[in-house]
């Protein structure tokens, strides 16, 4: 049996984003397991007195049902390169435990902090995150993810953030790359297209 993960960001205490959590999860429990009914996470996660004070990540393992909930102190990775690979084959449309895939992927990094897939000729995400790039108007992300994210969906369904098409080669339109996922919002981790190794 598959095993699939939510990754949410809970701040001082409250859980955040879980509008698009519960959609995801929920989505993916009715494609790959049939199931219709809905679990709300807001009614299942109890954050820990020791984990109200500060940001945490809470984990959430699940297949047709919850299998796992953990709390972890988070503490973000400084990314400052970027290597590009290329994977014409590699499917994570859903958030699923197992990372194989992209921990191979992940070897050819070289000297580089983390990995900018790129599938069919498109910019997809990195190991870790969705992205956006910044062309000195706005921030665009790439209409390819591998995994559509919550964070991506919240900024997409605000306007902060528009989707297109992203080849290697338009990357040279854009001055800056932001990393989003569930604990990193737009801004809070950037780096300059310059360091991304193509």
């Amino acid at each position: 049996m598959c095993r699939l993960v939510e990754s949410i960001k809970v701040e001082d205490g409250r859980p955040r984003n879980l509008t698009f959590h519960n959609r995801r999860m929920n989505s993916a429990r009715s494609a790959l397991f049939g199931r219709s009914d809905h679990i709300d996470l807001g009614g299942v996660l109890t954050v820990p007195s020791s984990c109200r004070s500060g940001v945490f990540k809470c984990r959430v393992v699940y297949a047709h049902d919850i299998i796992a909930v953990e709390f972890v102190r988070y503490e973000r990775r400084i990314i400052r390169s970027l290597k590009a690979v290329y994977d014409d084959v590699i499917d994570y449309a859903y958030k699923y435990e197992d990372r194989e895939s992209i921990q191979k992927l992940l070897e050819q990094k070289e000297d580089c902090d983390d990995i900018l897939i790129i599938k069919n000729n498109l910019v997809t995400d990195t190991s870790f995150s969705n992205i956006t790039c910044y062309d000195g108007d706005r921030w665009v992300t790439p209409s390819t993810p591998l995994l559509k994210g919550t964070k991506r969906d919240s900024l997409l369904s605000e306007g902060i953030i528009e989707e297109e098409i992203i080849s290697v080669s338009d990357l040279r339109r854009f001055f800056r790359l932001s990393f989003i996922n569930a604990m990193l919002d737009l801004g809070d981790s950037v780096i300059d297209i310059a360091d991304i190794v193509l």
